[in-house]
């Protein structure tokens, strides 16, 4: 499949998820040279897909989960985890959201594993002791990512980062908003998805800044990208060394994060079919919920 071909499978196959963003670390010690992170933007707007990358010795390994949280995901995580031991590992995020409730559901299966979280792209670096994989902060948390960002029990967000909010809304109301019609039902949906968050949001120890700040942003508006401050008043941030996040990772390999600009991309993209929800409910294979989906972010 080529690139202009997968490209309109993405924007076609997404309901309309909106975005938040944060971002990530590397480690060298000899000049560095970073292997081409393929496609990152393209995989953010697909399904999310996880990944193990082993770097042995003395230089950690880690989880990616790059892509959007569908109905699916929960139980793709869940088959990717079977058979490996991953309690207190690393998730090195790359995301443009998705689904409230699947979020949520995978946040909370997270925490329960005593993972660590953080955001960034893996790729390959030239070191003195030959290529290896680290991680650089060229990838964005959005949207209901920065809900995953908060279950690790150890969360880091370094300079560079793209954390980005907005509010849930109606995934097949989401392109033009302020034009929509809405039923009682849908305000009833909405509010009760965002009953969930809130809870979810405290129980793992975010604060009610997080909450206010996403909340206040209408969906018709840019995406708010979270200042240093921000993040420190949402309790997104529990420590500034990557080392906590990566505790075999010695002390020679680290090399200092390089932050490297992207192109914002775009906060929704058109679906298929009108939903009840701003989830990112593509077309996975997954089963329609039993009950109207909660607002995505």
């Amino acid at each position: 499949m080529n690139a202009a071909v997968l490209s309109r499978f993405a924007r076609s196959a997404l309901l309309r998820a909106a975005a938040l963003g944060l971002v990530l670390i590397s480690a060298a010690s000899a000049p560095v040279e970073l292997a081409k992170a393929g496609g990152s933007l393209e995989a953010r707007k697909l399904p999310m897909r996880f990944d193990w990358v082993a770097c042995e010795p003395n230089c950690g390994s880690w989880i990616t989960a790059v892509g959007i949280v569908t109905a699916d995901t929960p139980k793709d995580f869940d088959a990717f985890a079977r058979g490996r031991s991953l309690d207190g590992a690393a998730v090195v995020l790359d995301s443009s959201g998705g689904s409230v409730n699947d979020a949520i559901a995978l946040g909370r299966r997270w925490r329960k594993m005593g993972l660590r979280t953080t955001v960034g792209t893996s790729v390959q670096t030239r070191t003195a002791a030959g290529m290896r994989p680290s991680i650089v902060p060229e990838a964005y948390c959005e949207s209901m990512c920065v809900f995953l960002l908060l279950s690790g029990t150890t969360r880091y967000v370094p300079d560079g980062a793209r954390v980005r909010v907005h509010q849930i809304w109606m995934g097949d109301r989401a392109d033009d908003a302020r034009a929509a019609s809405y039923t009682a039902q849908d305000v009833t949906i909405i509010e009760r998805d965002i009953g969930r968050l809130a809870k979810y949001t405290f129980d793992m120890g975010g604060t009610g800044d997080l909450l206010a700040l996403a909340l206040s942003v209408a969906p018709w508006e840019d995406l708010h990208l979270m200042s240093r401050q921000e993040l420190g008043e949402a309790n997104l941030v529990t420590t500034q060394a990557i080392a906590d996040l990566l505790p075999q990772q010695g002390e020679g390999t680290r090399t200092p994060i390089a932050a490297a600009p992207k192109p914002v991309q775009d906060r929704f993209v058109s679906a298929p079919a009108p939903t009840k929800t701003a989830e990112a409910a593509l077309p996975t294979g997954g089963t329609a919920p039993s009950q109207p989906q909660a607002p995505g972010h």
